[in-house]
């Protein structure tokens, strides 16, 4: 059996199949792709993975987006899809980059090849196992029943919730991220930094994935203040934040100095961002 497959045995797989949002047929028939960047996850993977495809969801297809991680996540990504897609219909993709060129660029890559594969729906989320998978068929089901553009993970939101682990340093530069955005651009979103979103296939093409500038974390404002410029109905749904088990946070002072700048950038551009330049 492919380790991709789950079985009866394996507590990750029941953990996603039975605790996930049960969707009516039509909904969960849907063409969900998901978007996974990894650089130097080579013990996450495998595991996300499983709980990816472990989801109710039939149609799940799943983009691995790997920098040229010196642990051979690639490697890794490349063995393990094909042994999923040797069985059946292919739902493990791994796309290259020769190296690292920001998160913010490797979702821009990996969403203009769901979108150019005929994905519906998009999802963006982290491979270090902080976003659970458990929540993509709510996040989905939200989004069809409301018209929405897009739904956030939301640790902010009503019941959302952190990862005991943070310390209050942790809590208070998260937290004040999020008013300094709020303050410069307006967005009436509880999360602005979450990274934890899926899409709807028209909103992602308003949005004009292309001229999207930001290459570091604040990638996520910016797509957040795209989507409100361009009318996308934004809602948040709560999760619980929980840290990585594996590996070390990839966040470089270069990127700090990126998601500082950004949302005057933005505000000062509003014009050319609205228009997709």
């Amino acid at each position: 059996m492919s380790p991709l497959e789950p079985s009866s045995g394996s507590p990750l797989a029941r953990t996603a199949q039975s605790d996930a949002m049960p969707l009516p047929e039509e909904w969960s028939a849907k063409r969900v792709s998901v978007v996974l960047p990894t650089y130097n996850e080579l013990d996450n993977l495998p595991i996300i993975l499983e709980e990816l495809l472990s989801l109710p969801l039939p149609n799940l297809k799943i983009f691995v987006i790997d920098d040229n991680s010196p642990d051979g996540t690639g490697e890794l990504a490349d063995k393990l899809a094909g042994e999923r897609n040797a069985h059946g219909p292919e739902r493990v993709v791994v796309i290259h980059r020769p190296g690292k060129e920001g998160l913010g660029r490797a979702y821009v890559d990996g969403m203009s090849r769901a979108l150019e594969d005929g994905a519906e729906y998009i999802v963006q989320m982290d491979s270090d196992m902080s976003h659970d998978p458990k929540h993509i068929p709510e996040m989905l089901g939200t989004l069809l029943s409301t018209g929405a553009g897009v739904v956030i993970g939301s640790r902010y939101t009503v019941s959302g919730s952190l990862d005991a682990s943070w310390g209050p340093h942790r809590k208070l530069l998260s937290a004040w991220a999020n008013f300094y955005v709020h303050l410069i651009l307006g967005l009436h979103v509880r999360d602005v930094t979450a990274g934890y979103k899926l899409w709807r296939r028209d909103a992602l093409i308003k949005i004009d994935l292309p001229s999207v500038r930001s290459s570091g974390y604040s990638f996520q404002v910016e797509m957040n203040y795209r989507a409100l410029l361009q009318g996308c109905k934004i809602l948040e749904v709560p999760i619980h934040f929980t840290e990585r088990q594996h590996g070390k946070s990839k966040m470089a002072l270069s990127t700090q100095l990126e998601s500082a700048f950004v949302p005057i950038r933005l505000r000062m551009r509003r014009g050319q961002v609205q228009s997709g330049r």
